[in-house]
């Protein structure tokens, strides 16, 4: 890791396969600990999500048998016992329970956790609404010219493109109306929120692996040098250079779908 530029003070977010690094003499954590001990002042963050069924009613994947049965009997979402989204891999699981200091973030879909120096005024304030656009952890990150740590994972899987969709000047986003099970005043209340939908895109975009294929052309421009953290082929990229970038392909790209 010491390979890489880090900024004492950066912020950076982290997408880590465990698999691709391969075996940590002392386990997973032993990586958190190296990454805290390279950024000493800084404040790294992961996104952790939330397992099925909290963020589901609404996506219209269940039928409706089983709908009526996850608003009858799930619990309500308790944001520092929920365990990560599956898909996320083993990493966010780690990363979420790694210590006591690791602050947790207030949405459920969207729901990123971090720990260090500015942790608690990353994951504060975080909306039900629009979890992965303004006002969100991904803001700061982008804002605070933070830092996106790709360690051995899927460049299709880089979440701050979720930010960049959020923001992109385009008109008729695909919107999400869901409901999640919060606790209000002591009482299970399913809540409605809405998000831009990030399980396949704001819209329709060509290209299946539509975000690696913007990440990989950022890193073809900007000649960014790969490392190893293990045996992870491993990429530092800049939050603020690399939204502007995918904002502008997602631009260029809604114009061709939409004919523009």
């Amino acid at each position: 890791m010491r390979a890489f530029d880090f900024v004492t003070d950066d912020i950076v977010m982290i997408h880590a396969s465990l698999r691709a690094v391969g075996p940590i003499l002392g386990g997973p954590d032993e990586l958190i600990n190296a990454l805290e001990e390279v950024i000493r002042d800084g404040t790294l963050m992961a996104y952790i999500g939330c397992q099925s069924p909290f963020d589901e009613i609404g996506r219209k994947q269940y039928s409706p048998e089983d709908e009526a049965f996850i608003l009858k009997s799930a619990p309500a979402f308790d944001k520092y016992v929920a365990r990560t989204q599956r898909d996320f891999g083993s990493f966010a699981e780690f990363f979420r329970t790694h210590s006591k200091d690791v602050q947790i973030s207030d949405n459920v879909g969207g729901r990123m956790a971090a720990l260090g120096k500015r942790a608690q005024w990353l994951t504060a304030d975080h909306s039900l609404n629009y979890g992965l656009g303004k006002g969100s952890p991904l803001e700061k990150l982008y804002q605070e010219n933070g830092m996106v740590l790709l360690i051995g994972s899927d460049h299709d899987q880089v979440t701050l493109m979720h930010y960049a969709e959020a923001i992109a000047p385009i008109e008729n986003k695909t919107v999400l109306n869901l409901q999640v099970p919060l606790l209000r005043n002591g009482v299970r209340t399913w809540v409605d929120i809405e998000e831009f939908d990030s399980s396949i895109g704001v819209l329709p975009w060509p290209d299946e692996r539509f975000f690696a294929t913007i990440c990989d052309a950022f890193i073809e421009k900007n000649n960014i040098p790969s490392n190893k953290i293990g045996d992870a082929v491993s990429y530092l990229l800049p939050a603020h250079e690399l939204v502007d970038f995918a904002v502008e392909l997602m631009v260029e790209t809604a114009k061709e779908i939409q004919h523009v």
